[in-house]
């Protein structure tokens, strides 16, 4: 085996996945998946921080696509058209090559109690990610935590069409019109 070989993080990714399939979350060990890599455990962890972040590589990219998205966008930009940039910001790194993967990874994840209890902290923080950049816009605080919430209702329901879809449509079609229905749902409590 050479030295080094590119795509690590990928075939890490992969070798992940296809372990955890096949033989549940629990059963495998990161030296198994960095063996089934070509890797070794250390390059592992100069990827991921623990077994469990392989399934959830990219956080921290969404959070910051989703801040500066929110920051770019114009000025005197309503709450809704600020969460309609933070969820176009977070589109961008929903790419085909990702959603192959991505039935797969949400299967495995929705399998375990350990992997849900991590998906609901990362989604609690893009929650507070939108809330935090709407309210640096200058929206007030009770209506950026509600903008939060709907882009964070918009965000896992496009995500869920996204992963099961097998077609050309893109992630941010699927967040706008989740968006869409989630303001809708909202308004039809008042």
């Amino acid at each position: 085996m050479p030295r080094w070989e590119p795509h690590a993080r990928e075939r890490l990714e992969a070798a992940a996945l296809e372990l955890f399939a096949a033989h549940g979350y629990q059963a495998v060990t990161v030296p198994r998946i960095a063996e089934r890599a070509g890797l070794t455990k250390p390059s592992y962890f100069r990827h991921f921080a623990d077994k469990r972040e392989v399934l959830f590589f990219g956080q921290e990219l969404v959070l910051e696509a989703i801040k500066q998205a929110v920051e770019a966008a114009p000025e005197g930009a309503s709450p809704r058209r600020l969460v309609e940039a933070a969820l176009d910001g977070a589109a961008v790194l929903f790419t085909p090559a990702r959603r192959a993967r991505a039935a797969a990874r949400q299967e495995i994840i929705e399998s375990e109690p350990e992997l849900r209890e991590c998906l609901t902290g990362k989604r609690s923080a893009i929650a507070g990610t939108i809330t935090a950049a709407v309210q640096d816009r200058g929206t007030p605080r009770p209506t950026a935590l509600v903008a939060g919430q709907l882009g964070l209702l918009a965000f896992v329901a496009a995500h869920e069409r996204w992963a099961a879809s097998t077609g050309g449509d893109d992630f941010a079609g699927y967040a706008r019109d989740s968006l869409d229905e989630a303001i809708k749902a909202a308004a039809s409590l008042l």
